[in-house]
């Protein structure tokens, strides 16, 4: 049985998800909130039901790695960490550096840590917990998803702001676009469903949570 890690790390948050394939079962999922603030919460939920608990400081992202791998040993998900052959992270904005999902490597961690500026709350925390899972798990697969990947294809038309043009030449002011991972699943499957073509389907995506976003398509 392999298991991998999905991670969604935020400016004060951390969300996972452990799976386990070929079954694609979700075996473990919470995450900690308040990271980095007074009265931080840790939360596991096995797959049995089981739900624990725990308030505590969480000073950082680091940390909070540290508690999820160690609640995984704790309630035996895992026996080994060599169980896990991959992880996966959440990057809201790989800028015009990233067009598609990559391998972290060190040169790639180097990119995204350049392009933090571009989603402060997210990229900069996200980073620091893709570096805590290269320390604890360091032969480990980390791959980074990005959510402005699937908008790449927009031209300069429909990216650049009706600003001055050395605003986007100096400083990389642009539509990058948001939630691309969401629309990459829905939007077709949408498609799907009303029997249309996704490449003429005209359709109004709407992305309602902690963020939002709508995204329209159109032929």
């Amino acid at each position: 049985m392999k298991k991998v890690l999905a991670i969604n790390s935020g400016s004060s948050s951390f969300k996972y998800k452990l799976f386990s394939f070929p079954s694609e079962q979700v075996i473990a999922k919470g995450g900690a909130e308040r990271v980095g603030m007074p009265n931080s919460i840790f939360k596991i939920k096995l797959a049995n039901g089981n739900e624990y608990i725990k308030n505590m400081s969480i000073p950082t992202q680091k940390d909070a790695v540290k508690l999820l791998i160690e609640c995984l040993k704790k309630y035996q998900v895992v026996e080994n960490l060599s169980e896990i052959k991959g992880v996966g992270h959440r990057i809201v904005n790989g800028g015009e550096v990233f067009s598609s999902s990559v391998v972290i490597d060190n040169h790639n961690l180097h990119k995204l840590e350049r392009i933090a500026q571009f989603a402060p709350l997210h990229n900069g925390p996200e980073t620091e917990g893709v570096k805590a899972f290269m320390s604890i798990l360091p032969n480990v697969p980390q791959i980074a998803v990005f959510d402005t990947a699937y908008h790449h294809t927009l031209d300069a038309v429909h990216y650049l702001y009706s600003i001055p043009y050395k605003y986007y030449k100096d400083y990389a002011v642009r539509k990058y676009g948001a939630h691309g991972t969401f629309v990459r699943y829905v939007a077709p499957r949408a498609a799907k469903m009303m029997h249309k073509n996704i490449n003429i389907a005209r359709l109004i995506v709407c992305h309602l949570g902690s963020g939002s976003l709508i995204n329209f398509g159109t032929d």
